[in-house]
């Protein structure tokens, strides 16, 4: 009997078997759905997926929780009583979409840029940025201007690409992986399978991160580092391996701007940037001929070092050069750096050895011949087997921009990025540098859409959305002076700039899966009164807010009208190259999402309704010329939209015969393909196409097929950037367009060419004597957002959370575990439970991300560990600088700088409860009642 089945146990789980994506984090990982008489029995990982090959985590296969979770909204509301109340009653949808059209139609013909239309994590920004350019507002964003724009920023305008979704590792080749800042929940499978390859290999994973947890824990050295120093040991890494003299400079003259000359004329207006010649292309000084030549040319032997006389008698040194003057200055040496790190500077220098010696003492080279942009043909691709990948750790700081730059140049200089074993870059990146997309908003007219996209990139002071007199287009102030590269939005500061009126009031705020009264806010308690917050005639200061959702979350009750979302397993959605597809540096790759079920409840799903609200509107592009909706639904806009002739969400089985790659025109039968092949499609490049993307003609040729890229130009990877330069100068004194005097100074001191180390804003405006620890979130491996801590599947796994103190820290405080503190910053303070761990930085507490709840919200019993116990980090955070009205930001990008926080903590002996608590939100109408079955671990 031993080798015998269990009867029941090999009996089918289901009675039909669906193929979608899963919708539990980031990941978009292929699932396979499980159906039993209509009913989703089981999740799976699909074998055939790209992304995850059939691996499917703890929140993929709980997903099952979400969709059947009592916390769903069941038909759309109205409130009825005073916001926060959740005193709503059930309507029609045919009311809530006539009062929504009217909402927004009387602003569209009034002033378009008095709707601030912002969405969380959602995956269909290519759709919600669209259609916020066809109403006319420059007030859209997502959630990246929180999240990780900074490490979208930095990689863009330096390298074309970035970590997270536009790179990767090359799991299958590096000797030695070095990561920043990286939690478990970013990617987590393709993570967790790539390093269990490179432990199977016997490569090297290095750790920075103040936190021992997750990949931390099971790398071969972790590195506890003080938040907010990455950067600085970054720059240490560099200044060894410019000593050491270790550094790829063929790589560097070939693909980078290191030899191209900067000007050196203090106080001109040209200062710091690059000479060119009458055409506008940038010189070098070449070695062979002794003379000043184009420096995008090939074949020139060009000089890094070394000044030169320009043709009107100035002089001009190589990029290279300022680099070297820099790092190799005795300020960045690990000697210097290593207090203020917390990490020792022996342990820098072996560091900085190692990668050397993995980079170049193991060099590796393939078989496979390539040509590059300038025809040159190469037999063999070389590469570099040393792999760098960074996360929200660095990029969450107010220095978070110049850190992460930092990283990519000591990439450049390892020549480690996108060769054989390094940092690769996915399709549909490289990208020119910066992207060439420019962010509108100047034109916001009554009744007329944008120009162009409210999302862009500046390449100078020109660039930004200014009114006349220099006042920002923008509610949230991005692209202002205050975060001029800001690609992703600011957020963050949506709810404090509406409620101030600066710089101008809003008519309505229209969010879509944004928690923004609790866990994706700053300042929670102030936020939830400036979302109640009346003027003096008793009206709200921001009049009327639309939320869609598909849970009962603490937003809900402050929203005037809710548009229930479906869950993820009930709707059609496209992860598109258009936006953040599932691609490999293989080639691209996309997917669907497909309704695997029908809503047992009278809900829609977001896309489709927004699709609607456009064609009530009339918005240019959703309807016919008749007037009529252009779109059924959002399948019918997946399949027939296009961006571009031949370019429209999905890549794969376009044309008529169902057979064209990339572009070509609809197809209505594409969706039926998509399914057929599991729910995705993939393109594997040729071997000669997949490495050096930035300078290879064959993969050039083919991204201008796809629509990547309009033209077949090499992208010279920027170690000097221009674009910063030019911000610089500007704060100088020089151009039409000029910061104001209180942000000469910062925009001077941060907008420097080359990465730059600062203190975090906040520590640097507080006492940290008074202040002595950093404080930290980071998202468990087990949950994502606030949308898991209400799973009934992963609450059993952790249901409440604690701050984590340094064991050696925490005795010398005489605390113990299960004790409670009170923790305080500047702007307030919570009472919580403490853990002791030897594995955190002993400056440094830290808790788990977005387990707190308020009482009563998600439909949680009132008294459930989440709301008694979890808490939040976000109570102590401010969304202003300490006694100041700017953004506590990064003043590059506008990233939120969550981890600047700085803290004290005190033992308290009589409390039972976390603190604070809020009045419990009463049930929403429809919900059932919450269950009550309690944690008690």
């Amino acid at each position: 009997m031993s080798g015998s089945p269990d009867p029941a146990l090999s009996r089918p789980v289901g009675d039909a078997v669906k193929h979608t994506t899963c919708y539990m984090c980031a990941c978009r990982c292929g699932i396979r759905v499980h159906l039993k008489d209509g009913r989703v029995r089981y999740i799976e990982g699909n074998p055939d997926h790209p992304v995850n090959k059939g691996v499917i985590c703890g929140k993929g296969a709980a997903g099952i929780m979400n969709h059947t979770s009592p916390a769903r909204l069941r038909k759309p509301l109205k409130r009825v009583g005073p916001r926060g109340s959740a005193d709503f009653v059930e309507i029609e949808w045919d009311e809530a979409m006539d009062l929504a059209a009217q909402w927004l139609g009387d602003v569209r013909r009034t002033d378009p840029k008095k709707l601030a239309f912002f969405t969380g994590r959602d995956q269909s920004q290519s759709l919600t940025g669209w259609w916020a350019a066809q109403f006319g507002t420059p007030n859209f964003a997502a959630h990246g201007g929180f999240c990780s724009v900074n490490m979208a920023a930095a990689g863009l305008y330096t390298v074309g690409g970035s970590f997270w979704e536009f790179g990767e590792p090359d799991w299958e080749r590096t000797k030695y992986l070095l990561m920043f800042g990286v939690a478990e929940d970013h990617d987590s499978n393709p993570i967790k399978t790539g390093l269990g390859k490179l432990k199977a290999r016997g490569a090297k994973v290095v750790s920075v991160n103040p936190i021992r947890t997750g990949y931390s824990a099971v790398a071969d050295e972790w590195i506890g580092i003080r938040p907010g120093t990455d950067g600085l040991l970054v720059m240490a890494l560099i200044h060894e391996l410019l000593d050491a003299d270790r550094i790829d400079l063929e790589y560097l003259v070939r693909y980078t701007n290191a030899p191209w000359l900067v000007i050196r004329d203090p106080g001109a207006a040209d200062d710091g940037l690059f000479a060119r010649d009458a055409y506008g292309n940038p010189l070098c000084h070449d070695l062979g001929k002794g003379v000043l030549v184009d420096a995008t040319l090939p074949d020139v032997a060009p000089a890094l070092v070394g000044e030169v006389a320009l043709p009107d008698g100035r002089t001009a040194v190589p990029a290279f050069q300022l680099l070297a003057e820099r790092y190799m200055d005795a300020a960045y040496s690990p000697d210097a750096v290593a207090e203020r790190c917390g990490v020792p500077a022996a342990t820098i220098r072996r560091l900085a050895a190692e990668l050397a010696h993995a980079a170049f003492d193991e060099a590796i080279a393939l078989d496979i011949p390539w040509t590059d942009w300038a025809g040159r043909r190469h037999a063999v691709t070389t590469g570099r087997p040393v792999a760098m990948h960074a996360m929200r750790g660095i990029s969450a700081h107010s220095n978070g921009f110049h850190t992460c730059r930092a990283i990519h140049l000591l990439q450049l200089l390892l020549g480690a990025v996108d060769c054989p074993g390094a940092f690769r870059i996915r399709p549909p990146f490289p990208k020119p540098i910066p992207p060439g997309l420019k962010p509108a908003g100047r034109n916001s007219a009554p009744g007329k859409p944008l120009a162009g996209m409210p999302l862009g990139f500046t390449a100078g002071p020109e660039d930004l959305l200014l009114e006349d007199d220099g006042t920002p287009i923008r509610i949230d102030k991005a692209y202002s002076w205050e975060a001029p590269l800001a690609a992703h939005g600011a957020m963050h500061m949506v709810i404090a700039n509406a409620w101030k009126g600066d710089p101008y009031p809003i008519d309505t705020l229209f969010l879509y899966m944004a928690n923004m009264s609790w866990n994706s806010s700053m300042n929670t308690a102030g936020t939830m009164a400036m979302l109640t917050d009346t003027d003096e005639a008793g009206a709200y200061k921001i009049p009327r807010i639309i939320y869609s959702d598909a849970f009962f979350s603490e937003m809900v009750a402050y929203s005037d009208l809710v548009l229930p979302d479906t869950t993820y397993l009930e709707r059609w959605d496209c992860i598109s190259l258009l936006d953040r597809p599932i691609c490999s540096a293989e080639g691209p790759a996309d997917a669907i999402r497909q309704p695997v079920v029908e809503p047992d409840r009278d809900v829609r799903a977001f896309q489709t309704v927004l699709l609607d609200l456009g064609a009530r509107l009339g918005l240019p592009g959703m309807v016919t010329e008749d007037g009529a909706p252009r779109y059924r639904d959002y399948a019918d806009y997946i399949v027939n939209h296009e961006r571009s002739p031949g370019i429209g969400p999905l890549a794969g089985w376009r044309g008529p015969k169902a057979d064209c790659v990339g572009r070509g025109a609809p197809n209505p039968d594409q969706l039926q393909a998509y399914i057929a092949n599991g729910g995705f499609w993939s393109h594997e490049l040729e071997p000669g196409q997949q490495f050096y993307k930035f300078a290879n003609r064959d993969y050039l040729d083919f991204a201008i097929h796809m629509g990547f890229v309009a033209e077949p130009k090499p992208m010279v990877m920027q170690i000097w950037s221009e674009p910063l330069q030019k911000f610089r100068l500007a704060a100088e004194g020089h151009g039409p367009v000029q910061p104001p005097d209180a942000l000469r100074e910062r925009v001077r001191t941060a907008f420097d060419p080359l990465p730059v180390w600062y203190p975090p804003f906040e520590g640097a405006r507080v006492d940290e004597r008074e202040f002595p620890l950093h404080a930290l979130t980071q998202r468990p491996m087990i949950m994502y957002h606030s949308w898991h801590s209400q799973n009934a599947w992963l609450r059993q796994i952790l249901g409440r959370n604690h701050l984590y103190v340094n064991t050696a820290t925490g005795r010398r405080m005489g605390l113990a575990d299960g004790d409670w503190v009170r923790v305080t910053s500047h702007h307030g303070a919570i009472t919580v439970r403490v853990k002791l761990m030897d594995g955190v930085n002993p400056d440094t507490v830290w808790t788990w991300n977005a387990i707190g709840k308020r009482s009563g919200a998600w439909n949680l019993a009132p008294d459930a560990p989440e709301a008694a116990e979890g808490f939040l980090l976000n109570h102590l955070i401010s969304e202003r600088l300490p006694g100041e009205e700017l953004s506590n930001a990064d003043p590059v990008t506008g990233q939120a700088a969550w981890f600047d926080l700085r803290v004290r903590i005190e033992k308290v002996a009589d409390a039972s409860v976390a603190e604070p608590q809020f009045a419990a939100i009463p049930r929403a109408p429809g919900l059932p009642a919450a269950p009550r079955v309690r944690d008690r671990l």
